[in-house]
């Protein structure tokens, strides 16, 4: 969407292709909200069409995956730590707001009318918060995963590089020779490590071959994961998470070392 959304104002065949129309990022969100079966269909023979060109002769796919940002603001976005943490720090206001409140009532009563009337109008928002906050909470329990997002129902929070992000995790198969996208998906799993041979398959299916080989990075990696490409006909070449401490610590680590069983 932020591609298509800068697109329009520099790329000539776009503009032409829209007749010069320049929607704003709610259009383009829009769009793709009410025409997504279109838009898949126009994936699929974009797909086929490589096929019939030949264009998919190699069978080698590279497969990745992105954080896409999602139109839900992380405030609008509840887990039971969050909500409960909510909870808590409303809670604490209001025992303040109450405490002042009690203050307020033993001064002068032209001075203690004013801070009166201010305390309760306080009090009164932080009620509302508060039942709000409830009503929320009867639907995060009856999430499956325990999160909810207000905005946009489908996107999950998640760990990124620096701070949390809420969006979606969007998986991807590349044609290693042309640089054709073959398959794409869209998930709420956070990690990359559980969608290698999901993709793979889909790869392999979308290409119209019975042997395929894949290659991803070390995010991936999974035993299961790599034993259920294997299974279903598809090389894959993924490397080894590292897990010692002594690359990261200047060392030299295991991986660096090889066994010679003639000098051993």
């Amino acid at each position: 969407m932020k591609v298509g959304f800068v697109e329009r104002l520099r790329n000539v065949e776009l503009m032409w292709l829209t007749g010069r129309l320049k929607p704003d990022f709610k259009t383009i969100a829009n769009f793709r909200k009410d025409n997504g079966k279109a838009i898949r269909a126009v994936c699929w023979q974009f797909v086929v069409l490589c096929q019939q060109l030949g264009l998919f002769s190699e069978a080698l796919v590279a497969i990745g995956g992105s954080k896409f940002k999602a139109v839900n603001n992380r405030d609008r976005n509840f887990t039971s730590a969050k909500l409960q943490r909510r909870m808590e720090e409303i809670e604490s206001s209001l025992s303040r707001y109450l405490t002042a409140l009690d203050t307020a009532d033993r001064q002068e009563p032209a001075v203690a009318q004013v801070k009166v009337e201010r305390l309760r109008d306080k009090i009164e928002t932080l009620k509302a918060k508060m039942q709000a906050l409830k009503e929320i909470e009867v639907q995060l329990n009856e999430a499956p995963d325990n999160q909810l997002s207000l905005t946009d129902p489908d996107a999950r929070s998640r760990k990124t590089r620096g701070s949390g992000m809420v969006g979606y995790n969007v998986q991807a198969a590349v044609d290693a020779k042309h640089h054709l996208i073959v398959t794409h998906e869209v998930t709420n799993d956070g990690v990359d490590r559980d969608q290698l041979s999901s993709m793979a398959k889909q790869a392999r299916a979308a290409m119209g071959v019975e042997v395929l080989s894949a290659v991803a990075d070390r995010g991936y990696f999974k035993s299961e994961e790599i034993l259920a490409c294997q299974e279903s006909g598809v090389t894959v070449f993924v490397p080894k998470t590292l897990t010692s401490g002594a690359t990261a610590a200047g060392r030299f680590g295991k991986g660096d070392f090889i066994y010679d069983a003639a000098k051993n």
